[in-house]
């Protein structure tokens, strides 16, 4: 372990991921252990997160990201906005079988990322440096996730060439973004809400599941 993750970040994860009804492989386990010991090492040089502390890392980006698990069920995904990796490489660690794309338009943060993948050994996950208006997949993805990326309107609309009819799009939210679900385009539709609880993280927290209409 390295040294800048500490016996108690390895107890929080555990009891959290636990508490949110998240199973964790011993080995799956150490990974998310590596990559926070990895997003520590870089966010002094990179500037990854605004999240400075390590000791909040753990419940602010980690389980949060292992909140919306439950909820990831379709085959290939993409990660828009990644940024440091919240959470398409917990994802990617978590569901090795599933095929996980992380897109950033920042140079530093793909290659903060691309280092994850090869360090992690994550074959199932691809790293795309580019705007998301200029990507253009061979296949529209099945789910579609962002964490604060930005308001819904952008989220969907800048996104709405990267899936179809099929395609789950996942936002993360803090508060209920009842003012952003106004100006949500004519295509799409709030499939699911959820209130989520994180252990360790104050104030609230929402994922919104919306699929575009035909």
């Amino acid at each position: 372990m390295s040294s800048m993750v500490t016996p108690q970040h390895a107890e929080e994860l555990s009891t959290g991921a636990r508490q949110l009804g998240v199973e964790l492989s011993e080995a799956q386990h150490a990974q998310l252990l590596a990559y926070l010991a990895l997003l520590i090492k870089w966010n002094k040089a990179y500037n990854l997160t605004a999240v400075r502390n390590p000791d909040e890392m753990v419940s602010r980006h980690l389980l949060d990201s292992l909140s919306v698990m439950p909820f990831i069920h379709s085959a290939r995904w993409l990660d828009v906005g990644s940024g440091g990796g919240m959470p398409g490489i917990p994802l990617a660690i978590l569901h090795p079988e599933k095929q996980v794309t992380v897109l950033d338009s920042n140079g530093k943060k793909t290659r903060f990322l691309t280092q994850v993948k090869l360090e992690l050994k994550l074959d199932n996950l691809t790293v795309i440096h580019k705007r998301v208006e200029e990507f253009q997949p061979e296949l529209p993805f099945t789910g579609i996730v962002s964490r604060a990326f930005s308001s819904m309107e952008n989220f969907t609309n800048g996104t709405r060439h990267l899936g179809d009819e099929q395609t789950q799009w996942l936002a993360m939210k803090g508060l209920h973004p009842a003012d952003e679900l106004v100006a949500l385009p004519a295509d799409f539709r709030v499939d699911s809400e959820q209130a989520l609880t994180v252990p360790g993280c104050q104030g609230q927290r929402h994922l919104l599941i919306l699929r575009r209409t035909a």
